[in-house]
């Protein structure tokens, strides 16, 4: 099972901008370039609040968050010298990630624009991570290390602090995400085989293995809103490793490519009917994709027309949980240099056909 490391995926620059009812279905490139990001990671349902990971002056990663309100703003340390923000609640007033304390250990954190920036614990080891938040803010998901030295998924609430999800049988498991109403669980989880399996929890039935596409391992990446469809990633029998959904009464679907070997789901609409991610086409390059009844396109069909000629964007936009702003990494043709991008989508990806 994978180790707390630090992310150091560098871009140039950043951008933003805020939609409204008069802007909607709209794309904008701005350039901060006093402000050095590494990844965006979350944004906000109403476009107002972004998060992610940027670098300070001595070169060290720091969470930040940036709201239309504020600009943007450095959210700390627990007493470490690096941070990194990797996910937001629906309001934008949490945000959760992991951070150094001042023995140089990752700790999973919570931070509230009331209290700031709070540590989560851990399962009686030294290390954590908080990968991802309920659309209240109330619900925190991720993984600890336990007093036997193992990484074992959480669920952390403030009246029942964190609590370990279990395996499938195995040693190891990491929580990637959580219901928008905090009640369903997704990631992946070793079984009595040492496999890694993309995993369902709930606290009526504990851990549920989703099963592969016929190959060895699995891992779920997003769920619905209501918990009853989770996405992501499963090898084939052919090795390939394929985006999926799952359902109770279908289980894992390969939702296919864009002519490629590979693809990988990352987000799923509030009624599971949309998925976005990224596929490889006939000649091995990734696109972002958007599926819908069946069938995968190109995400760029979304906004035709709103890239400047030669600009793109590249791997998998983060979108806000009901689906309206998409931001991420893209080639701004005009400035020549990659920056990131916010997208009001203002509902055609759930209209697309």
């Amino acid at each position: 099972m994978k180790r707390l490391t630090w992310l150091w995926l560098a871009f140039l620059g950043f951008a933003w901008w805020i939609g409204s009812a008069a802007y909607a279905q709209s794309f904008t490139w701005v350039d901060l370039k006093e402000t050095e990001v590494h990844r965006l990671t979350g944004v906000s349902a109403n476009g107002a609040v972004v998060v992610g990971v940027a670098r300070d002056e001595q070169g060290r990663s720091r969470a930040f968050r940036w709201s239309v309100w504020e600009g943007r703003q450095d959210l700390g340390t627990l007493g470490g010298v690096r941070s990194q923000a990797l996910a937001v609640s629906g309001d934008g007033r949490v945000v959760v990630g992991m951070a150094e304390n001042g023995h140089g250990h990752t700790r999973a954190f919570r931070w509230t624009v009331e209290a700031g920036m709070a540590d989560l614990g851990t399962l009686g080891g030294s290390e954590s991570e908080a990968m991802a938040v309920s659309a209240s803010g109330q619900v925190v998901v991720g993984t600890a290390e336990d007093g036997y030295g193992r990484f074992r998924a959480f669920r952390w609430t403030p009246e029942g602090g964190m609590a370990d999800l279990g395996t499938l049988g195995g040693s190891e498991s990491e929580a990637l995400a959580v219901s928008a109403d905090g009640r369903v669980v997704v990631g992946m989880a070793e079984d009595e085989r040492g496999q890694r399996r993309a995993f369902r929890w709930t606290p009526e039935g504990g851990m549920e293995d989703l099963g592969t596409l016929g190959g060895n391992w699995s891992q779920a990446l997003a769920v619905s809103a209501d918990g009853r469809v989770v996405v992501g990633m499963a090898e084939d029998a052919r090795g390939r490793r394929r985006a999926f959904r799952w359902t109770a009464e279908t289980g894992m679907e390969d939702l296919g490519t864009l002519g490629g070997w590979d693809s990988k789901a990352v987000w799923v609409s509030e009624d599971g009917t949309v998925i976005v991610g990224v596929a490889q086409d006939k000649e091995g390059v990734w696109h972002t994709f958007h599926w819908q009844e069946g069938k995968m396109r190109r995400l760029k069909k979304v906004y035709d027309g709103l890239l400047s000629r030669g600009s793109t964007f590249w791997g998998a936009p983060v979108v806000s949980y009901n689906g309206r702003y998409l931001a991420g990494t893209g080639y701004n043709a005009s400035h020549n240099r990659v920056e990131v991008f916010l997208l009001d989508a203002a509902g055609l990806l759930m209209a697309m056909n």
